[in-house]
């Protein structure tokens, strides 16, 4: 009696049990860095600006209408359930300031950065993808007409993406060391607001490569809000040196991290001094990369 015929074995990269598997992992590591690069060189993204913050300010309008809306049904609460979801909605709407001054200043340096006359799209507006200050940054980015980046995380508990990021450049990840990879490989620049402990971890995993000098090119480190950072970084108490605040500049309007993040990228990304008052900064070479 005949063999019957061996079916064909299936191509390693379509075994999806091994592609899985802890023996596939590095496949999918390695998935993670190639996918996003050739995304990355198809959009024409030669850099970015990343913005970091918390996942849960919300707009003034969302933040204003949540507390109307409480106030209509508080007489229906106990005194005790009033009285904290009373002062969680009035601190939401204290710091939605910071939703609003983010998409503000996203606005501006995308406004800013889609002038420069270049082969490739420079500076564009980054985040994790999510809600809060990372939809404000792409919400003003988007709202500027520029290209904007998300680079989302898979997580247990699922952080959708957010509406205003391009179709074309929204990121999931698994790895959250590939995700940091991408934050830092093409950042230029980092601007940090109120945040977590992810906000926390980003901001000083950057600041240590930069006060270590592991990084091989200038990476501008805006910190916005005094008023919040200032509680945390304790210069009196020793623990950090006087010579290391220059690693960052503290801001505490659009307006001032946008001018430093323009004259900033001007002098080490763009090879132009910034203009001074009267000045007139020539026009940017067209064959700038």
């Amino acid at each position: 009696m005949s063999e019957s015929p061996m079916q064909r074995a299936p191509l390693a990269y379509e075994n999806e049990n091994f592609v899985n598997s802890p023996d596939g992992r590095l496949l999918r590591i390695m998935s993670e860095y190639i996918e996003p690069l050739a995304r990355f060189r198809r959009e024409q993204i030669q850099d970015t600006v990343v913005f970091f913050g918390s996942a849960r300010f919300q707009s003034q309008a969302t933040a204003k209408q949540d507390l109307a809306a409480l106030e209509n049904v508080s007489s229906q609460l106990s005194a005790d359930e009033g009285d904290i979801r009373g002062r969680k909605a009035l601190a939401a709407v204290e710091m939605a300031r910071y939703y609003e001054d983010a998409r503000r200043l996203a606005f501006l340096l995308s406004e800013w950065s889609i002038r420069i006359p270049a082969r490739r799209r420079r500076f564009v507006v980054t985040t994790g993808g999510g809600p809060g200050i990372m939809e404000a940054a792409n919400r003003g980015a988007k709202e500027a007409g520029a290209k904007t980046i998300g680079l989302n995380i898979h997580l247990p508990f699922e952080q959708v993406p957010n509406p205003y990021i391009t179709r074309s450049l929204n990121f999931e990840f698994h790895y959250f060391f590939m995700r940091k990879f991408w934050f830092a490989y093409l950042a230029k620049a980092l601007v940090i607001f109120p945040g977590g402990f992810g906000t926390f971890d980003e901001l000083f995993e950057i600041l240590t490569l930069a006060q270590t000098q592991k990084l091989a090119k200038k990476i501008l480190v805006v910190i916005y809000g005094s008023e919040y950072w200032n509680k945390l970084i304790m210069v009196d108490a020793g623990a950090i040196s006087a010579e290391d605040l220059e690693l960052f500049k503290v801001v505490d309007s659009p307006e001032e991290g946008f001018e430093f993040l323009r004259d900033g990228l001007t002098r080490h990304h763009l090879g132009i001094e910034p203009k001074r008052k009267g000045e007139v900064i020539p026009e940017i070479a067209k064959t700038n990369p």
